[in-house]
């Protein structure tokens, strides 16, 4: 059965590993974490005056080199002098020549977010009048190509590196002591050991090229290698290579000194290596939650441990079910049904860890129900918790086969017993029988040369018959432990487990490389706020002379996301109407308790001008016989309340008049 079976799980890895390749495959460029949320000139616009710099603003801050922010004039020649700079906060901005000549120019943009992905794109935007542009800004992608093909791989193989190598020895260590004297069982935790430090290298040799220009022979390039060191991901990748050589360590203890001990000395040496471990497991953790999306955006201080309380109930899930997998096919030891007892409730108290944990990151990724459905994010985390639920569902399965294995292990003990009585006692009489006819053999002529040959046919015949029987043994114990209905539906629970969660981890490595709901939704908004301010801009010559404005705002508090947009009319000199509205990024209307709106010229320091707008429905503000003094390019703030301590003022500049 044994034979049957092998094939079988061979089969069913190389199903399993195809499955993540292809997964790794189709999820095509890491998508940008840090999304481009304003930009001025706008994309789209057609300004009169040539700007003096380029500014964009981000979701979050970015990473900029010499070369991250960039404009091409018409003919695709650089116009841009010095480098890119930080203005305030998320927005920066680069320096351009004096006196552009009219025409269409393409601003490009290459940098790396706070958590650790690049983020590229283009836009453009006229001076004077549009014009043709030889500039093709349609390939502007980040992190794809064979460098980011393979620096997905790397990422999926730390990550089962870290699983197999922490579950791996917290199995031994907490349900399966006997373990750590097996070889197949020391074999995988060493084997996790090396994917994850493997890995970890070529993450680390492949960061610069990822992250720039994308290129092959970019990897081996040592000032990339060095750039790479100073950056937040660097020092992560580095740290995590210091906490595997402890982790070294680790590993030669407990499948070394910790197996020759005695049970009663094991006692104080479990304690240090269950405490030593645990601190470098953590660490291992943390090196992932200091760099990537737990770094950034809404209450990082709790976000991180979070994290890593996440990673490590993963760990200890996926990691124990793959070593209990081992256990249940590589092992000659039989493995004891109190050591899978024991793993089923480290695996319970994994799941309760990984649920409230998971809870919290999905509610701080995606902000809003609709964002499970309406981002890439929010619909790879659906496909999560199907592949979890369906994961707790055959655990469920395995806790019965487990519970039926425990009622029938005593028996099964005094069976064997009773067998080896038997043995035993037919042994003795066969000994006996053979002493009494020993003395009857007949003498040769030369005794002492035929009783040396007699001995050495006989010793060879011995450890002939030795072998067979210790092989013969062992095929009786694989049939009988294959025999016991209970275990072999253990291990076909187990293992289907195990095929499960080789598939949730391929979908995990892909969601940490797609953008948060959140941000995605915010990308949406300011989108189609720069969309409709450009298309307002573009009609300001029209009969009517309204101006819309559209803004998306972010107070920090419960329901603080939405855009709220200007309407002026007719936008001259004089007496203007003026209506404000209000929606979420779904397109809802909402009231919030307050919303001002102030109009500043600074080129001619007139105001902050204050308005107070009445409210009329929901999600509609409007006052009338708003005075413009003056024509120019006017700042219309607009200070939106949420609640009683959250607000904030998103702001931009319109030609009234």
């Amino acid at each position: 059965m044994t034979q049957t079976i092998a094939p079988r799980v061979r089969t069913l890895v190389l199903l399993l590993l195809a499955v993540c390749g292809l997964l790794l495959t189709t999820a095509g460029p890491a998508s940008a974490h840090a999304a481009l949320t304003g930009s001025d000139p706008q994309q789209g616009v057609v300004v009169d005056k040539a700007p003096d710099q380029v500014s964009l603003t981000f979701s979050e801050k970015v990473a900029l080199s010499n070369d991250s922010l960039r404009v091409l004039d018409p003919k695709g020649k650089a116009v841009q002098q010095g480098k890119p700079f930080e203005v305030s906060g998320t927005t920066y901005a680069v320096k351009v020549h004096s006196g552009l000549p009219d025409g269409t120019y393409t601003v490009t943009y290459q940098v790396v977010s706070a958590d650790s992905h690049p983020v590229a794109g283009a836009y453009t935007f006229s001076v004077g009048a549009p014009s043709t542009t030889s500039v093709s800004v349609s390939g502007s992608t980040a992190g794809g190509g064979v460098v980011g093909w393979l620096y997905g791989f790397g990422r999926y193989m730390s990550y089962a590196g870290f699983i197999v190598l922490v579950g791996g020895a917290a199995f031994v260590l907490a349900c399966w002591q006997r373990g750590a004297g097996v070889r197949p069982m020391q074999r995988l935790v060493v084997g996790g050991w090396l994917t994850i430090t493997s890995a970890t290298l070529l993450l680390l040799l492949l960061r610069g090229s990822y992250t720039g220009s994308g290129k092959v022979g970019d990897i081996f390039d040592m000032d990339l290698l060095g750039n790479v060191l100073q950056t937040k991901t660097g020092a992560a990748l580095v740290s995590r290579l210091l906490l595997l050589a402890a982790a070294a360590l680790f590993i030669s203890v407990l499948f070394g000194a910790y197996d020759k001990r005695e049970d009663e000395e094991k006692r104080d040496l479990t304690f240090g290596l269950a405490i030593g471990g645990t601190v470098v497991a953590a660490g291992l953790a943390a090196s992932w939650a200091m760099a990537e999306h737990a770094s950034v955006g809404l209450q990082a201080g709790i976000a991180m441990p979070v994290d890593v309380v996440h990673l490590l109930a993963v760990a200890a899930w996926l990691g124990g079910l793959t070593a209990l997998l081992v256990a249940l096919y590589r092992s000659d030891a039989p493995i004891e049904s109190a050591a899978v007892r024991r793993f089923s409730q480290v695996a319970f108290g994994s799941v309760v860890a990984l649920v409230a944990t998971g809870t919290y990151q999905s509610w701080r990724q995606l902000g809003s129900w609709s964002a499970f459905t309406e981002t890439t994010y929010g619909q790879l985390l659906l496909v999560k918790i199907g592949l979890v639920a369906l994961l707790v569902g055959i655990a469920y399965i395995s806790r019965r086969w487990t519970a039926q294995l425990a009622d029938t292990v005593v028996q099964r003990a005094k069976r064997v017993q009773q067998r080896e009585r038997v043995t035993a006692n037919a042994s003795g009489a066969g000994k006996a029988k053979g002493a009494g006819s020993k003395g009857e053999g007949s003498k040769g002529a030369d005794g002492s040369k035929g009783a040396d040959s007699k001995s050495a046919g006989g010793s060879k015949r011995s450890a002939q018959l030795a072998r067979q029987q210790a092989a013969m043994d062992k095929a009786r114990q694989q049939r009988s432990r294959d025999a016991d209905p209970n275990r072999f539906g253990l291990r076909r629970s187990v293992l289907a487990e195990a095929g499960v969660a080789v598939v949730l981890l391929a979908v995990t490595t892909v969601l940490t490389q797609t953008e948060p709901g959140r941000t995605e939704e915010d990308a949406k908004a300011a989108k189609a706020a720069s969309s409709s301010s450009s298309s307002s801009s573009s009609n300001a010559s029209d009969s009517s002379g309204a101006l819309t404005l559209d803004m998306s705002f972010d107070t920090g508090g419960t329901d603080g996301k939405g855009v709220v947009t200007i309407d002026l009319d007719p936008a001259r000199v004089g007496g203007n109407e003026m209506h404000v509205y209000v929606q979420r990024t779904n397109g809802r209307a909402f009231d919030i308790p307050e919303v001002k709106v102030a109009l500043t010229l600074e080129t001619k320091k007139i105001g902050p001008l204050t308005i107070t707008p009445d409210h009329i429905a929901t999600g509609h503000w409007s006052a009338s016989n708003v005075q413009i003094p003056m024509a120019g390019d006017w700042k219309v703030a607009v200070t939106v309340r949420t609640s009683d301590i959250d607000q904030t003022t998103v702001s931009k500049n319109a030609q009234i008049g």
